[in-house]
């Protein structure tokens, strides 16, 4: 099947925004300024690339209106050109439609629910009680598990796992490796030994949410792990038991979080960040990557911690001084007040 095509004017009526210059010509997709041929839109989501404008072989652009006259060719002008891009991008390489049905080498459950609409491929498991909604796709290998819910729209891909019990809203998309609903880490110490606290909560996926490949969500110990609507979680996060992460967040790979923290609605979470638990972090935070949370966050705002990138040899410098730091600051408090020397005035 030949690839979608769509002149300016069609992209302006689907995404947008005002169409500025030939609105006639067909284009045939997205690429980068530097990269973009005669058939291709471009995009100027970055000020740092404004100079490509006078260069790219580019058919036409997306800019915003602060740029709408930095290039003759034709563009289209919108508020937010980069997520024009995505949606442009979305245009010229639609996702294939879910074709309905079971494959003859899954395992369905009697009991289980699979819509009409829905597929579910080879070697997946959809198990007793379960249910998968209009238009999702269960992917090779997949596992569904008992009482487990998959909502309309969503996709898993190959070899996810959804445990027992736990809930996946619609319009999901979930990557390879994914696991959702495993054992939140639970043990009590008793004489030198450790006793498994059972794991009985459920984890819960809103609508819209997008879980990276081999990102685990643990289940409650007694209440739900909760990931409200719109989340966006990339690769390699963990979860841990009891979080409740709210609406729209977007977490980067690699970030971890211990188990009963509250993250607000609209926050951003840096790669490699590491969030300790029981704390709760309000609405509209933004945590730096590699940054460590050790208590709640009241304001919303940008937090860091950490220290930049420097020589080896001067960080082991650093770090031997920093060694010494409540020392000399106990030091420079019994330091007397500046232009006293014997605590009498100057005559």
């Amino acid at each position: 099947m030949a690839p979608p095509r769509f002149t300016l004017a069609e992209l302006a009526a689907r995404l947008g925004g005002e169409a500025v210059g030939d609105c006639a010509s067909p284009l045939e997709g997205v690429a980068p300024l530097a990269e973009a041929g005669p058939a291709h839109l471009a995009f100027l989501a970055n000020p740092k690339y404004r100079g490509q404008l006078a260069t790219t072989g580019a058919a036409a652009v997306i800019v915003g209106p602060k740029d709408r006259d930095a290039t003759a060719k034709p563009r289209l002008v919108v508020p937010n050109p980069y997520a024009a891009y995505a949606r442009a991008v979305a245009l010229f390489h639609p996702a294939p439609p879910v074709v309905p049905g079971i494959d003859p080498r899954a395992a369905v459950d009697p009991s289980a629910t699979v819509a009409p609409s829905a597929f579910v491929g080879p070697f997946a498991v959809v198990a007793a009680g379960a249910t998968v909604g209009e238009r999702a796709s269960v992917g090779a290998g997949t596992f569904v598990g008992e009482g487990a819910r998959v909502g309309e729209d969503t996709v898993l891909h190959p070899r996810v796992t959804i445990y027992a019990g736990c809930v996946v809203g619609a319009r999901g998309i979930v990557h390879s490796g994914a696991v959702i609903g495993a054992d939140g880490f639970g043990m009590a110490p008793d004489a030198g030994r450790w006793v498994k606290i059972p794991q009985v909560g459920r984890a819960v996926v809103g609508d819209d949410v997008e879980i990276g490949a081999n990102t685990t969500i643990d289940r409650g110990a007694l209440a739900d792990t909760v990931i409200e609507d719109g989340c966006k979680l990339d690769n390699q996060i963990q979860v841990a038991h009891n979080c409740r992460i709210g609406a729209h967040t977007v977490i980067a790979g690699c970030a971890g979080i211990a188990g009963s923290t509250t993250i607000g609605r609209h926050c951003l979470i840096g790669g490699g960040a590491g969030i300790v638990g029981h704390i709760a972090i309000a609405d509209g935070v933004t945590v730096s990557a590699m940054t460590l949370v050790t208590k709640s966050i009241t304001q919303p705002g940008t937090y860091t911690s950490g220290g930049p990138l420097m020589a080896h040899a001067d960080w082991l410098r650093n770090a031997a001084h920093l060694r010494h730091l409540d020392r000399l600051a106990r030091l420079a408090r019994a330091l007397p007040p500046q232009g006293k020397t014997d605590g009498h005035d100057d005559d």
